[in-house]
C-alpha cells in the first residue's frame, strides 16, 4: 500500500504544489536573501574555499570554526541597514530596490587532516578566499606515536 497526500482543493492545480514545495510561498515576500557562490579547489597543499561577496569588506564577515569542527562564514551586518541609514539623511525613499541583501551564514566540514590553527582568509576585490593548510606526510609519521606491547 502507497500513502498519497490527499489534496482538499476542489480544483488542483501544478501551481499550488510549486507553492508548497521547499516551502517556497513562505519566502516568496520575505526579506531578499542571497547565498553567495563558492569555488572549492584542492592542492596537494591546501584547499582553498573562494566566496563571491561584492561590496564586503573583511570588517563585514565573521569567521570561526564552532564546536562540530565546521567552518563557519557569516555576515556580520546587512548592507540593507547601510543603505536605510543612508536614505534617512537624504530624505529619499525608494520607488524600485533590485539590489539583494548579502546576508548568509554558510558551515563547511573541515577535513581531519588540515590544520586548523593555520587557516587564513583575506577579502580582495570582492572575492574571499580562504586557505586551509593540509598536514604533511612528514607531521602525519610525527603524530603518530608507536604503543611497546610487553
Amino acid at each position: 500500500m502507497t500513502l498519497v497526500k490527499k489534496n482538499q482543493d476542489l480544483m488542483p492545480t501544478l501551481f499550488n504544489e510549486l507553492l508548497e514545495w521547499n516551502n517556497w510561498s513562505k519566502g516568496l515576500f520575505a526579506e531578499a536573501t542571497a547565498m553567495p557562490k563558492m569555488n572549492v579547489t584542492e592542492s596537494d597543499e591546501d584547499f582553498q574555499v573562494e566566496f563571491c561577496v561584492p561590496g564586503l569588506k573583511k570588517e563585514d564577515l565573521n569567521l570561526y570554526i564552532d564546536a562540530n569542527n565546521n567552518l563557519v562564514v557569516e555576515v556580520l551586518q546587512k548592507k540593507e541597514q547601510k543603505e536605510e541609514s543612508k536614505e534617512c539623511e537624504t530624505k529619499r525613499h525608494y520607488l524600485r530596490r533590485e539590489f539583494s541583501t548579502m546576508q548568509f551564514k554558510q558551515l563547511l566540514a573541515i577535513p581531519s587532516n588540515v590544520k586548523k590553527e593555520q587557516i587564513v582568509a583575506k577579502v580582495e576585490h570582492g572575492v574571499l578566499l580562504i586557505t586551509l593548510p593540509k598536514v604533511t606526510e612528514e607531521e602525519k609519521k610525527a603524530l603518530t606515536m608507536p604503543i611497546q606491547v610487553a
